[in-house]
Parts: C-alpha cells; sequence; structure tokens
C-alpha cells in the first residue's frame, strides 16, 4: 500500500493544529512529503513537521494567509522547489465567525467568506496546473456538517453557508477536472475535539458542549481529529480514482438534522 504513494507530495492547509495536524501525520505514514501550511501558529506546523522528520519523512512549514492569493502562489512554488510537484491538496483551513441576522456585519463576514471560500479558491487555482500536466491529482476540502443543514444553535449560520458554498464548489471543480485524472472530494466533520472547538469555553463548558453533542449522535461520542484524517485521507489515496464529486459526513451518525445527505 505504502508503494502506491511513494513520490507524492500533499500541501495541507491549516495543517499545524487539530483536524489538519492529523492529516500531515498520516500522510506523512503512507510516506508523503507535506507542507504544513499555517498562518499565526509557525510554532506548531513546525513541531508537526519536525514530527514528521524526526521519524524518517519529509515537510516542511510554510506560512501564509490562504485569503492572500499571492501568498498562496509563494506558498506552492516554494513547497514544489523544496518538496516536489504538488499531487494532492487537502484545503483544511478555515474560521469560525459567529452571528445572527441581526448582528451580521459585513466586515466579519467578508473574512470569513475570504478565508473557508476564497482560500480554497486560491489554492486548487495554485496547484491545479501542475496536476493537469501530469494528469493525476487528489483534492479534498474540509467542510462542516453545519453545511448540510444540520441544526446545532443559533448564530453559526454565516459559517454554514460558506460551508455549503464550498461543498457546491467542490463538485463543480470534480466535474471540470475530472478529465484531467483529478478527483474532488469534500468531508463534512461533525463536532471534533479541536482547539477551535474549545477556544473561548472554560473547561465545564467544553464538556458540556462535548456531552451535548454526543448525546446526538448515533455513536454516543463526539470526534476527534483522527476520525476526519482516515476519511480525509482515503479520499486521497491513488487507489480513490474513482471517487469524485461526493460530501462525506464522518460525524457518529448525527440524529438532529434537517436536510443532512
Amino acid at each position: 500500500m505504502q508503494d502506491a504513494w511513494n513520490g507524492q507530495v500533499a500541501l495541507v492547509t491549516g495543517g499545524g493544529r487539530g483536524i489538519g495536524r492529523a492529516v500531515v501525520r498520516m500522510l506523512a505514514a503512507h510516506g508523503v512529503a507535506v507542507g504544513v501550511n499555517w498562518r499565526e501558529r509557525a510554532d506548531a506546523a513546525e513541531e508537526v513537521a519536525a514530527e514528521v522528520r524526526a521519524q524518517g519523512g519529509r515537510a516542511i512549514a510554510v506560512g501564509a494567509d490562504v485569503a492572500d492569493a499571492d501568498a498562496v502562489a509563494a506558498m506552492v512554488a516554494r513547497v514544489e522547489a523544496e518538496l516536489g510537484p504538488i499531487s494532492i491538496l487537502v484545503n483544511n483551513a478555515g474560521i469560525a465567525w459567529s452571528a445572527t441576522i441581526d448582528s451580521w456585519e459585513p466586515a466579519g463576514f467578508a473574512r470569513l467568506r475570504a478565508v473557508n471560500v476564497d482560500g480554497v479558491i486560491h489554492t486548487v487555482r495554485a496547484v491545479v496546473g501542475g496536476m493537469r500536466a501530469r494528469r493525476y491529482g487528489r483534492i479534498v476540502n474540509v467542510a462542516s456538517i453545519a453545511g448540510l443543514v444540520t441544526a446545532s444553535f443559533i448564530g453559526n449560520h454565516f459559517y454554514a453557508g460558506t460551508k455549503a458554498e464550498l461543498m457546491v464548489l467542490g463538485k463543480r471543480f470534480a466535474f471540470e477536472l475530472g478529465p484531467h485524472g483529478i478527483t474532488v472530494n469534500t468531508v463534512a466533520p461533525g463536532y471534533v475535539r479541536t482547539d477551535m472547538n474549545e477556544a473561548g469555553r472554560t473547561v465545564e463548558e467544553a464538556k458540556a458542549a462535548e456531552a451535548n453533542f454526543a448525546a446526538r449522535a448515533m455513536t454516543g461520542r463526539i470526534g476527534e481529529p483522527d476520525d476526519i484524517a482516515n476519511a480525509v485521507v482515503f479520499l486521497a489515496a491513488p487507489a480513490s480514482g474513482w471517487i469524485s464529486a461526493q460530501v462525506l459526513a464522518v460525524d457518529g451518525g448525527r440524529m438532529d438534522f434537517v436536510g443532512h445527505g
């Protein structure tokens, strides 16, 4: 199995923490060289890249705000110069923003969409030329079950909207790029134990949130980063070449859904 991955290079945006870090580790375990993107936490990205190198793999930490197209182009150029042509793109970078209809304001929403949607467009545009030329590529976008209209709480309407847009774009990108040997799929995680989900909460509040979401899942627990990484790496695998334009919910079987599918 590992031989099929030999020579592959991945770029994982938001790869220093949470789900992204788990994806980096799993890809590296298959022998994939990985560019670990960061925007704010260079230390976290360098830590996981150093971990990969210590185990005999190849990885570099590379900073860029995915909302900045020029920064993305420079990041891709550096990864390809140091590791080789990118054959796997995992669009994991994203931000959350809470607002209601009444509290919505344009600047906050613009930044939300610039990262969660424009950032994916920028990275895809930056890598797709090489993938087309080689007639091979795997693109996996990390969205959220919020984009499937899964109910959760008041305030994540606009975040959910950006994730739904990402799902639609993934399907349309798959249609355009399929003839060139490039697959595009989306993973929609449920509630996962990450520092982003725990941010701004006390220990007690975090435990209460976890218990709340665990009770909504058929499996009776929340997710761990490895649960999502398993799905991402499956879709990024060489053997997954006949899977494209799909949205895979990885949520433990959430039961509080509306329009889930």
